[in-house]
């Protein structure tokens, strides 16, 4: 009875296979970068990475920003970056939703301040990047049922998303208090859940590849080899 038990069974796990490796989440990823004024980083000096969280219908989350700044302070070209929660710490209230700088005339308007000013050069920041954007889900379909019965359980269906990821990074230049120029980040993908006996997420790594995409152009931007 064993011996009939596997021969039913791998039929149904070889169909299986073969539909995983011809079923796999996808993702494009387009960056783009506009440059205004030429850019360049010591070792000894850092930048910060901000979530935008003034005044929008959504908030920029902590996990993506911290994500970015791994990807910039990684390998031997990384740059230093400050902590955003250590950076908004020591300088509160300047960059608070309702007080921070939105445009760079409220950034010279900012440092013109002398507390605000001495704790940007203690910090030794030479720039600041705003992080703007979010991950949206659409075209949902399928459905997915899952059932317990005297014989055992399992479940049964297929599902299907899209995931949008739309970022853009505007740096600052603390030097001259103007723009440097910005950088975006677009990606979707196309996700999966097939579900035979047990669902088998397929994940388009939609955010996680704008994260290192930007991360990377942005830390190519700041050392001035794009």
């Amino acid at each position: 009875m064993k011996h009939n038990k596997l021969l039913v069974k791998a039929p149904l796990l070889a169909c299986l296979a073969c539909f995983l490796m011809i079923l796999s989440a996808c993702t494009t990823t387009e960056i783009d970068q506009f440059r205004q004024s030429d850019t360049e980083i010591n070792s000894d000096e850092s930048i910060v990475i901000l979530g935008r969280r003034q005044g929008t219908s959504h908030e920029t989350e902590l996990d993506f920003v911290e994500c970015v700044g791994d990807v910039v302070a990684s390998g031997s070209d990384g740059i230093n970056v400050i902590p955003e929660t250590t950076f908004l710490d020591e300088m509160f209230p300047f960059f608070e939703p309702r007080t921070a700088p939105m445009r760079t005339d409220h950034l010279e308007q900012l440092m013109s301040q002398e507390i605000a000013a001495q704790k940007i050069a203690e910090f030794g920041v030479e720039y600041i990047v705003w992080l703007d954007g979010l991950t949206q889900r659409s075209g949902e379909s399928g459905s997915i049922s899952c059932a317990v019965g005297p014989g055992g359980g399992g479940c049964f269906g297929f599902g299907t998303w899209t995931d949008d990821s739309n970022f853009e990074a505007e740096i600052w230049d603390m030097d001259t208090l103007t723009s440097a120029g910005a950088i975006s980040a677009d990606a979707n993908g196309q996700s999966y859940l097939p579900a035979i006996i047990l669902p088998i997420p397929l994940i388009a790594r939609v955010e996680s590849n704008v994260c290192s995409g930007m991360g990377q152009q942005l830390k190519s931007f700041l050392n001035g080899s794009v």
